[in-house]
């Protein structure tokens, strides 16, 4: 396949080093720093079972994603509709692009700026940039997928890639199910800058986790969609998976970048809002990182 990674981050890097070892062709638009590396030296990859420099194209122009089979569309949620702009010009008919984002509705409003299909994926990865075109994977790294004419065989090239990939119709829920996890993880790690193992050794912190994964689940159920039993089980038991992974919001904040958390707990206060479902929680989380945000880059 020809594939173009549209934003090529930590999580785009990562999945788009995997399909160029897997001998497909791609492309990656990204800042110009990590362009710039990756067209001297390839991308370098580091991994637990690989470590080495992976060669491919990267372009900071939104004409990378021409003649691509599939897109990867992996910029942050509030860049969704800039970005979507930016390829729809390039986008060849058939392109399949597959929204590998955080927040439940990134695919429904690149379809609105695109007039293209776009394919909501659930994310499960544990990436960092470790430098200019250098990558870390630190866990996981399978992605669910919404059903559509492409996904089967996506889906297919992908888990031989070494990318498990499934398609489901269930992924709204999948969706909701990465959204509440991000709501108990980012914004705490990222006001903390701590990674998950440390940060639930904190006393009250599964306490606080607890209530807004209970906020999460109300508005849920008021939305009509169905989460999980087990959820909240699954979601505090997940830092001891990845104890040495700090969230993306933390990084975002490290790295002096605006963060997605109105897309994540503040998704969550908006739509409880309207519902008239009181989410106070989520909404202190959203604020601590809104103020923290204000304050510039960490320093420490």
């Amino acid at each position: 396949m020809k594939v173009a990674v549209m934003g090529a981050g930590a999580v785009g890097c990562y999945f788009g080093a995997m399909l160029a070892r897997a001998g497909h062709d791609i492309t990656l638009i990204a800042r110009p720093q990590h362009v710039e590396a990756v067209r001297h030296h390839g991308l370098m990859l580091e991994s637990r079972t690989f470590t080495g420099h992976i060669p491919m194209q990267a372009t900071t122009d939104a004409s990378g994603v021409e003649g691509a089979d599939v897109v990867l569309f992996c910029v942050k949620s509030p860049d969704t509709e800039s970005a979507g702009r930016a390829i729809a010009p390039f986008l060849k008919a058939e392109a399949a692009i597959l929204s590998l984002q955080n927040g439940v509705d990134n695919a429904e409003r690149l379809r609105a700026v695109t007039g293209r299909i776009a394919i909501p994926a659930v994310v499960y990865v544990a990436t960092e940039m470790a430098g200019p075109g250098h990558v870390k994977h630190n866990g996981r790294g399978e992605l669910i997928i919404g059903p559509s004419a492409a996904s089967d065989d996506i889906a297919r090239q992908f888990s031989e890639a070494a990318v498990p990939t499934t398609v489901s119709d269930k992924v709204t829920s999948e969706l909701w199910v990465k959204l509440v996890t991000n709501c108990a993880y980012n914004a705490l790690s990222a006001v903390a800058e701590l990674p998950y193992g440390p940060l639930l050794q904190i006393e009250g912190v599964t306490d606080v986790m607890r209530a807004v994964i209970g906020e999460c689940e109300t508005v849920a159920r008021a939305l009509d969609i169905p989460l999980p039993a087990t959820l909240r089980d699954s979601i505090l038991s997940l830092a001891a998976s990845m104890p040495e992974q700090y969230s993306s919001t933390a990084q975002d904040l490290m790295r002096g970048k605006p963060t997605e958390i109105d897309h994540l707990n503040g998704y969550v206060v908006r739509k409880g809002a309207a519902l008239g479902i009181p989410t106070p929680a989520n909404l202190a989380l959203q604020v601590m990182v809104k103020a923290r945000e204000a304050r510039g880059p960490s320093h420490s």
